[in-house]
């Protein structure tokens, strides 16, 4: 009965360890936007100012028969459209890549012509920060008043943390008194 009950407050004081750390929102990017994964879409200005985040996740839509995508491990194969030695295919025409470690990842076409054109990708993966919405005041011309974004809260409450930490102690606790 005393091993069932260090079993339970290890479990429960690992679950408290973890009960308030926060799961960052993830941001679907789907590449080219409108247009996908396509020779006529300007990737590179696509990307261009476009922040990618570790737990966000790339979706690049595009006809499977036309081409696929390889991703390569270096900017030297990416940069010379080398896709003889691809760290993975992508063929599905409908493919999500999730953004899961920080640092540099290189996608390409995996026809060289259309990557010599322009159709590839490179992102630099940052680690998850929440983001802040803060925007300078913009004045409207018609009614010439100014209007101003307020930032989001940039962590959860006290009470978010709190009630995350209190379900598993209240269940653990439970269990060591019932047990009893």
């Amino acid at each position: 009965m005393a091993a069932l009950r260090l079993v339970i407050l290890a479990m429960v004081l690992t679950t408290l360890s973890f009960g308030g750390k926060r799961v960052g929102a993830q941001v679907h990017h789907v590449v080219g936007g409108d247009r996908g994964w396509d020779p006529s879409t300007d990737v590179a200005s696509w990307s261009s100012g476009k922040s990618f985040r570790v737990g966000d996740k790339l979706w690049f839509t595009y006809s499977a028969p036309q081409s696929g995508i390889a991703e390569v491990s270096s900017k030297k194969e990416y940069e010379a459209c080398d896709v003889s030695n691809p760290i993975r295919m992508y063929t599905d025409g409908l493919d999500k890549i999730q953004l899961d470690t920080e640092g540099l990842r290189y996608f390409a076409s995996s026809d060289p012509e259309s990557c010599k054109n322009g159709l590839k990708l490179h992102v630099d993966v940052v680690p998850f920060q929440p983001q802040r919405m803060i925007e300078t005041p913009k004045m409207d011309a018609s009614q010439g008043s100014e209007s101003i974004m307020a930032a989001g809260p940039t962590t959860p409450s006290g009470v978010a943390h709190l009630t995350a930490s209190l379900f598993p102690l209240i269940f653990g606790l439970l269990c060591i008194f019932t047990a009893a």
